[in-house]
């Protein structure tokens, strides 16, 4: 079998979250101050928009004719189109293209456009072309699939170098996975389709895994932006010259620059939507919650990683939080930038102070002395789409030489050290006499000594970018105990809602029954995306248990979270967060049954795999839970962790020899981990193999000379066989390191009395 895609590696702590949860249904007892709101006012209208109601670029054009003029042939205006003679940029003339093993030709049929290509059964077949993607730097290309499904193709034009290209050359997908062209990853209904066209429904079928999606203008018009046409006109025409554009219209002039951009990050953006459909209702956090930094989407110090798109970047800026907004710089209706070269920057920034040889230290006119090369750096997304970070931040040298992050000048001259960078900075700039959220978040995103009370002082302070605070608390759950609960639960009172919301999502993984009562006034808050987390970390709790003050906005809420669990189960996660709300509530087989689920629409998912072996094994399915795992180590044969449950598995079914095999293999894998050196050593007492125990355990020792479990079981080891002397002297080191711990000066006074 071909080893799968990086895209599914097990998270380890996973199945500790899913499993974890402790069920909360005790007396609500601890109190908190909240601000109580009006939940009356809290609950916008979720109404669907019929689509006559959407008029269309051609009567706008009546009264806006030179705004329609500029949108007309751009990003928006092409969005998406019907597959024509005049839209199809590629070269179909029995064009052939290879990657990856992959063939792929490219020919017409009686006038219409045609794909030869790998599909879903891992076989070349033929597929019509219905629809194009975009003009520049590429177009895709969309074909129609059974059950309402359109699936955007791997191979895309580059409308510059007039190529065919594989926008993840270096990727290597096999057809029943997830991210194959023609399965989930790349399933225009639910990746693409919001975006890309005017007021969108996806209409999602669960029963059969079916679309109906629905829109009412095939592009991204004015009306996407500004709102369905028909008000407007009629406002205009019953008042006349007393109409203000204020009235019924989105994103105007008048829209404060903070709204605007949160009227654009809907489409720009890496987010998870809760809505059923976006309808210009409330604001972006009731339709959407954005992703905030974390691993594997942004480096540590917060610079673009994976596909985030600009929003994540933007509102880390001095700019957004200086009220600069998007059209302060790019034409809203062509999408161009407004000036070229510095004078955009210089909108605003002096020319005698910033461009100048005294400040970037380049030639005039040189690609160096371009503000944007040294303050926006980007990278490659789909194989040819250069895009900028949009934090405008200054090159950190010494943060790349720390943390591993990218910096501009190494990223241009690329045949110097970060150490050089780092030096002609200081040189040029002096070291840095300010502290950017940056200095505080990349400590504790690396896990560094210090990490927590860095990321609680970032968190904590209001300066820094609402989108960083809520990323250090985020990042805060690693470092659990009860002084970090204790000190983020201040952060579910704070003003920003992404700050609330990824406080309720990282504390919502390790409270117990005790913090209920933090969680239900946050049934109140304005922002949806707040309410509905706070349900789900509730939602064990049984309606007779809700306090008489929540019972009335507890039923709406939890109509919201229905409402986001259904337009997110065409994903696999979102089954998987309804199999965790089963769980909750303490039904086991229909948890089960949405891991199931889940898997069926991407079946290489390990991560949900692993889940559901667990859930199996709690369920007394060994058979099952023993068939998920070694599905898991059949695709993912060097992953430590897989070894690890498979061998507990086997450990509880008395299948010692089978269970030692397997966590042999995950000490292997992931020589690191000292847990597995533990139950290695215990498995190894259980058959009475003393020397492997304690060889195991002495290894394990040499890697954390200080591990309290691993002192723990050598002295229960030597205690056994009768070497009460070792085991008094490492019982002794015990106390010594951990004078608190009751077991361990148990034994410690055990072992003096024997000697």
């Amino acid at each position: 079998m071909s080893k799968i895609s990086s895209f599914y590696k097990i998270n380890s702590f996973v199945f500790l979250f899913l499993l974890g949860i402790i069920s909360v249904v005790s007396c609500i007892e601890k109190k908190q101050n909240y601000v109580e709101v009006n939940h009356e006012n809290i609950f916008v209208a979720t109404e669907k928009i019929p689509d006559s109601l959407f008029l269309g670029d051609k009567v706008c054009a009546k009264c806006h004719q030179e705004e329609v003029e500029e949108w007309s042939g751009s990003h928006h205006d092409k969005a998406m189109q019907i597959a024509t003679k005049e839209t199809v940029l590629g070269d179909f003339s029995d064009a052939s293209f290879s990657s990856q093993g992959v063939y792929s030709k490219f020919f017409k049929k009686e006038g219409e456009f045609y794909v030869n290509t790998e599909g879903p059964d891992g076989k070349n077949n033929d597929y019509k072309i219905e629809y194009t993607f975009g003009i520049t730097p590429l177009q895709q290309y969309i074909v129609k699939f059974p059950n309402g499904h359109y699936q955007c193709l791997r191979t895309a034009w580059d409308t510059e170098e007039k190529k065919w290209f594989d926008l993840y050359p270096d990727f290597k997908v096999v057809h029943s996975e997830w991210l194959h062209w023609s399965r989930g990853g790349l399933n225009w209904n639910n990746m693409c389709a919001d975006c890309h066209s005017t007021n969108v429904r996806k209409n999602y079928n669960q029963n059969n895994h079916s679309y109906n999606t629905k829109y009412a203008i095939i592009n991204v018009n004015c009306e996407a932006c500004h709102g369905p046409g028909n008000n407007h006109v009629n406002l205009v025409n019953k008042l006349g010259d007393k109409y203000a554009s204020t009235q019924g219209m989105q994103m105007t002039s008048d829209t404060n620059p903070k709204e605007l951009v949160d009227q654009c990050a809907r489409c720009h953006m890496r987010r998870e939507q809760y809505s059923s459909h976006f309808n210009f209702e409330g604001t972006m956090m009731d339709h959407y919650f954005p992703q905030v930094l974390t691993n594997g989407l942004y480096y540590p110090d917060g610079q673009i990683l994976d596909e985030v798109y600009v929003y994540g970047s933007f509102v880390q800026s001095k700019m957004y939080k200086n009220n600069v907004t998007c059209t302060n710089c790019h034409n809203p209706h062509t999408l161009k930038l407004k000036f070229e070269g510095n004078a955009l920057c210089l909108q605003c920034h002096e020319s005698p102070k910033y461009d100048v040889t005294s400040h970037h230290f380049h030639e005039s006119g040189s690609d160096g002395a371009q503000c944007i090369n040294c303050h926006m750096d980007g990278k490659i997304y789909m194989g040819n789409d250069y895009r900028r970070d949009h934090s405008f931040r200054i090159p950190r040298p010494d943060q790349s030489i720390k943390y591993g992050t990218p910096n501009a000048c190494v990223r241009c001259h690329t045949d110097k050290s970060n150490e050089w960078a780092w030096e002609h900075f200081k040189k040029n700039y002096g070291e840095p006499d300010y502290t950017h959220f940056s200095d505080l978040l990349a400590p504790g995103f690396t896990g560094e000594e210090d990490g927590y009370h860095n990321l609680l002082t970032l968190a904590k302070d209001t300066i820094h970018p609402e989108i960083a605070r809520a990323s250090a608390v985020n990042s805060i759950a690693n470092y659990y105990n009860t002084e970090v609960i204790d000190n983020m639960l201040q952060f579910l009172n704070d003003e920003s809602p992404i700050v609330r919301g990824a406080t309720i999502d990282a504390l919502g993984e390790i409270i117990n029954t005790d913090y209920v009562n933090y969680f239900l006034p946050l049934l109140k808050d304005r922002k949806r995306t707040v309410r509905v987390k706070a349900f789900f970390v509730i939602s064990s709790l049984d309606e007779l248990q809700i306090p008489e003050e929540y019972k009335e906005v507890y039923k709406k809420v939890k109509k919201e979270f229905e409402t986001h669990l259904s337009v997110t189960s065409d994903f696999a996660g979102g089954r998987a967060k309804r199999g965790m709300y089963y769980l909750k509530k303490g039904d086991l087989l229909n948890a089960i049954k949405s891991f199931e689920s889940a898997l069926e629409i991407e079946s290489l998912n390990n991560i949900i795999r692993s889940n559901l072996a667990n859930l199996y094994y709690r369920n007394g399915q060994f058979k099952e839970a023993e068939e998920a795992f070694r599905t898991i180590i059949s695709q993912e044969p060097e992953y430590g962790q897989t070894y690890y449950s498979f061998a507990l598995l086997l450990g509880e079914l008395n299948r010692t020899d089978e269970a030692i095999t397997q966590m042999e293999l995950a000490v292997k894998y992931m020589p690191e981990n000292i847990r597995f050196y533990y139950n290695l050593s215990l498995l190894y007492d259980k058959v009475n193999n003393f020397k492997k125990a304690e060889g195991v355990a002495v290894k394990g020792l040499k890697i954390a000379p200080q591990n309290g479990d691993l002192l723990y079981v050598l002295t229960y080891i030597y205690q056994k066989n009768g070497q009460i002397g070792k085991a008094l002297n490492i019982a002794r080191q015990l106390v010594q390191l951990y004078p608190s711990n009751q077991q361990y000066l148990s034994i410690y006074n055990q072992l003096r009395q024997v000697q």
